[in-house]
C-alpha cells in the first residue's frame, strides 16, 4: 500500500474525530474515500482521468498541425517504434515550444516539445521516445497518478472545511497533467525505462546510438545543472555511459 496515502487517510481520520464545529463531514468523508481509492486506481480509473489530464494539457498548448513539418516528422519516427505499449494505444503530438521536454501518460498520450525536436536527429528522438513508453510499459506513469490523485485528495481535505468537494474539474485535471509532468521517478524507474527503449530499439533493428547521444547532448545542454529534460533523473552522462556499456556488451 501506498504510505503517503494510508498517512492522509489516518490525518482525515483524525480531523473527523476532533472537534468538527462548522466542518463539513460528508466533505471529509468523502476527501478520506479519494485518498484511499488513491492507492487501489484500477487501470481504468487511471486512463479516466490521464484522459482527462490530457486533454487540459493540449487545451493549454500550441499543439502543432497534421501539416506541421515537426508533426510529420514525429509520426515518421513514431511509426518505426510502433503506436501500442502493451496493449495501450500510443497517441503523438508535438508541442509548439522551445522548452526541451517530452512525457507521457499512462493512457499512452505521448508530448514531444518542438525545442527538444531542433536539438537532436531522428535516432536520438527514437531514444527519447522508447523512454517515454518505457514508463507506461513498466507502470510508472500509473504510480505516478497514484501519487497525484493522492495529493489532490489531500488539497481537497484541506478545502472541506469550506465545502467545496465535488467531482475533478477541468482546473484540477489540468493540475493532475502538471504533476503528472514533473513527476519525479526513482532512479531504479529511470534506468529501466532507459534499457526498456534500448531493448524497444534492438528489437525493431533501429540503431541504439541515439540513446547515448542524446543523453550526451542533455548533459551538454544542462552544463551540470541538470536543468532541462529529465532534470529529476539520473545524471545524463551517467546514463549515455550506461548505454555505451550495453552496446560493448552485445559485440
Amino acid at each position: 500500500m501506498n504510505f503517503r496515502v494510508t498517512a492522509i487517510a489516518v490525518g482525515i481520520t483524525v480531523l473527523l474525530s476532533g472537534c468538527q464545529n462548522g466542518l463539513n463531514t460528508n466533505a471529509l468523508l468523502d476527501s478520506g474515500s479519494q485518498a484511499y481509492k488513491a492507492a487501489t486506481l484500477t487501470d481504468q480509473d487511471v486512463k479516466n482521468m490521464t484522459d482527462g489530464a490530457c486533454k487540459e494539457m493540449d487545451a493549454s498548448s500550441n499543439i502543432a498541425s497534421a501539416k506541421s513539418k515537426y508533426t510529420k516528422r514525429l509520426n515518421k519516427i513514431a511509426k518505426n517504434l510502433g503506436n501500442n505499449i502493451n496493449g495501450t494505444p500510443a497517441n503523438y503530438k508535438v508541442y509548439l515550444t522551445s522548452d526541451v521536454n517530452a512525457w507521457a501518460m499512462a493512457n499512452g498520450c505521448i508530448r514531444v516539445y518542438s525545442g527538444l525536436m531542433d536539438i537532436m536527429n531522428d535516432d536520438e528522438i527514437e531514444g527519447v521516445l522508447g523512454h517515454e513508453m518505457g514508463h507506461v510499459a513498466l507502470g510508472h506513469t500509473k504510480k505516478a497518478m497514484q501519487v497525484a490523485y493522492s495529493a489532490a485528495a489531500a488539497h481537497t481535505a484541506a478545502g472541506a472545511a469550506g465545502g467545496v468537494v465535488g467531482q475533478l474539474s477541468s482546473t484540477q485535471l489540468a493540475d493532475l497533467g502538471e504533476d503528472l509532468i514533473n513527476a519525479q521517478f526513482s532512479q531504479k524507474q529511470e534506468s529501466d525505462a532507459d534499457d526498456y527503449s534500448y531493448d524497444l530499439l534492438k528489437k525493431r533493428k533501429l540503431p541504439v546510438k541515439g540513446l547515448v547521444t542524446a543523453f550526451e547532448k542533455l548533459a551538454k545542454l544542462s552544463g551540470g545543472s541538470e536543468k532541462s529534460l529529465f532534470s529529476s533523473h539520473p545524471p545524463s552522462q551517467e546514463r549515455a555511459d550506461h548505454m555505451k556499456e550495453r552496446m560493448a556488451q552485445d559485440k
